[in-house]
């Protein structure tokens, strides 16, 4: 938070613990990187261990100390080094003689994966040798952090076969003792607060250890909640379902700065296409876009690979390095940032959740619409945040009804239960495939002249109520001589829009961020928009001629604004191509602003008022730029 991030991970293999320390940390150091994330122990021991079960890499040179020799080169190059620890497996002989130790499946086998056995987080390896593993190295080297991989009981192995619930006896009587019943056979509600209490008593234990020894390390990849920094990956898989997620580092980062605001957020930028393939990486404007967005909103560079900085393909490497100098040459920008954004978007709050696609089509609306905004999973930001619109994809949380009575703003999209029991229900409509919402008041959307009506997918919760938006009910589409024939519009409402005390809701009782997610319609973006427009008390915060797809961030520093710019034009289906080159971008920003400077260059960019607002324009945008306000 003081000093800007330029993180890279190498996940060593066993046999990298032969590396020259020298010329590794010549080449994280020439990358310009200032942060190291480095293989330390667990799977495998790159320092000569003295724990039993702590297997030791063989390939550490004969009287050498891999780990020791590269943290002493990266300290005297000013380089931090964080160490990493995989406690989610051990080799047979830990297995062998303490059985117990570890994850046993529905049928009481062992998860043995490629030699290596599947720990518990409630048995004896984390528990007790973990603790003693951690004792040692914490004492011996001066690390400035530790990171955890794949921490708790995972849901599937490297290949994807699920492991389903650990029946192990620890988790048998544990579970039993809290619920007072078995362990179910699929994971219930009871069993998912189980596995997060246990995960989070893991993290808490490893935490007091690592201040106890090294108050000044950091801790990562454990609960979010108690680590120093929130760890998170954009990375791809060949099997996931399609669209690919442009947004994925700003979706990460501009998540865990707006629920955790005093923590960094430290969004990996994985090089490679998916763990069969880890030698062969991603289209270099996919890792360009993944870290502009990271700094974008907030957050560290990072950029991991698989072995060391030798890499089969160098694309990835070759992609970030100029922005990894660019960072650096600039990196006052780049140092506690905060969100300056006005509108919040619940992410998964106690009470308001929502799926990934409701999310998803929320978050790409609002980039669309160059709205700033925050996601936050949490409600810590009530009374200490100023806030103009509060958006919720899934059910408002009850704890925001005084909010609104004391004149906040809400837009509410979601078939569940009506916000602050606005509207009475009359009736769940399931899955429906076929109807319609009319416009009844084009007055209130204009972007919807051309549109009389919306199309509606899935479920919807009938109300009472008048409304601008009305219902009209699933009819025949087929064949072409009955296509909605027997269409009959009702006054049911698609729209709850009233005032709740000194404020005010808009309720749309179905999901239409998962239907913009899915389909982009323009009449539901149009509707949204002016939904927002009409909600927010003092117009947006920016307005611009950019395109939709150049995603905007607004940051604010002690004694700045930063405006970043994301190119995104680039991407195509599944394909990242250069961005296509903008220019003489239009912005104005509401606020007491008198100067706008480009980052990069120093130039200083001619400004006017308008009203409450500082107006510039952008010469031009490639991939990415950077302007000052002050």
């Amino acid at each position: 938070m003081r000093e800007p991030i330029r993180w890279v991970q190498t996940n060593l293999r066993e046999t990298d613990a032969a590396l020259d320390p020298q010329r590794f940390i010549g080449q994280i150091g020439d990358f310009d990187a200032n942060v190291l994330l480095m293989a330390m122990g667990g799977i495998a021991s790159f320092y000569p261990s003295q724990v039993r079960y702590h297997y030791v890499s063989p390939s550490i040179p004969r009287g050498r100390d891999t780990f020791g020799e590269v943290l002493r080169a990266a300290h005297a190059r000013g380089i931090r080094v964080v160490g990493r620890f995989d406690l989610s497996k051990a080799h047979k002989d830990a297995f062998d003689a303490h059985p117990e130790w570890f994850f046993r499946k529905a049928s009481g086998e062992p998860a043995p994966y490629n030699g290596l056995y599947q720990a518990c987080i409630n048995g004896g390896w984390y528990r007790q040798k973990a603790i003693e593993i951690l004792s040692e190295a914490l004492e011996r080297y001066d690390v400035d952090g530790l990171f955890f991989n794949m921490f708790s009981n995972p849901a599937s192995d490297y290949s994807g076969n699920p492991l389903g619930i650990c029946q192990c006896g620890n988790c048998q009587r544990l579970f039993r003792a809290r619920f007072g019943r078995e362990l179910p056979a699929t994971p219930d509600a009871g069993y998912q607060a189980f596995l997060g209490e246990s995960t989070r008593s893991m993290s808490e234990t490893i935490r007091k250890l690592i201040k106890s020894k090294r108050p000044n390390a950091m801790l990562v990849g454990t609960s979010a909640e108690i680590t120093d920094g929130v760890f998170s990956e954009s990375n791809t898989a060949v099997g996931r379902p399609l669209p690919l997620w442009p947004y994925a580092s700003s979706y990460n980062v501009n998540r865990a700065r707006n629920s955790y605001p005093e923590k960094m957020a430290i969004n990996q930028c994985m090089s490679f296409i998916d763990f069969p393939w880890r030698f062969a990486t991603v289209p270099q404007n996919e890792i360009r876009i993944r870290l502009w967005q990271n700094v974008a909103h907030g957050g560290a560079a990072a950029l991991n690979m698989h072995g060391t900085m030798e890499q089969e393909d160098r694309m990835a490497l070759e992609a970030a390095r100029p922005i990894y100098g660019w960072l650096r040459e600039h990196q006052d920008y780049f140092a506690g940032q905060q969100s300056a954004a006005r509108v919040l978007l619940l992410g998964r709050t106690r009470g308001a959740s929502a799926s990934d696609s409701a999310l998803r089509g929320m978050f790409r609306l609002l980039s669309e619409e160059h709205i700033p905004f925050g996601m936050t999973d949490n409600l810590d930001w009530l009374g200490k945040r100023d806030v103009d619109l509060v958006i919720a994809a899934g059910q408002a949380p009850k704890e925001l009804d005084q909010w609104v009575r004391d004149g906040g703003r809400m837009l509410v999209a979601s078939s569940a239960a009506a916000p602050f029991d606005l509207a009475k229900p009359v009736k769940l409509w399931k899955g429906t495939q076929g109807a319609y919402f009319r416009i009844r008041d084009h007055a209130l959307f204009p972007s919807l002249k051309s549109a009389n009506v919306v199309f509606l997918q899935g479920d919807y919760l009938e109300v009472e109520g008048k409304s601008p938006v009305t219902f009209i009910p699933p009819s025949m589409f087929g064949p072409p001589e009955l296509v909605h024939v027997d269409w009959k519009d009702t006054d049911a409402p698609g729209l709850i829009l009233r005032d709740h005390g000194k404020g005010r809701v808009a309720w749309l009782p179905w999901d239409i961020g998962a239907l913009y997610y899915r389909h982009s319609s323009q009449a539901h973006a149009g509707l949204l928009r002016d939904l927002i427009d009409h909600l927010l008390p003092r117009g947006r915060q920016l307005k611009t001629s950019a395109h939709p797809l150049v995603e905007i961030a607004l940051m604010r520093q002690p004694d700045r604004h930063l405006v970043h710019f994301v190119n995104l034009s680039g991407h195509s289906q599944t394909a990242y191509f250069d961005a296509v080159p903008m220019s003489q971008i239009r912005v104005q920003v509401a606020g007491v602003f008198r100067s706008a400077k480009l980052a990069g260059t120093g130039k200083d960019l001619a400004v006017s008022r308008t009203g409450d607002y500082l107006e510039f324009t952008l010469p031009a945008l490639a991939q990415y730029e950077l302007v000052e306000l002050r």
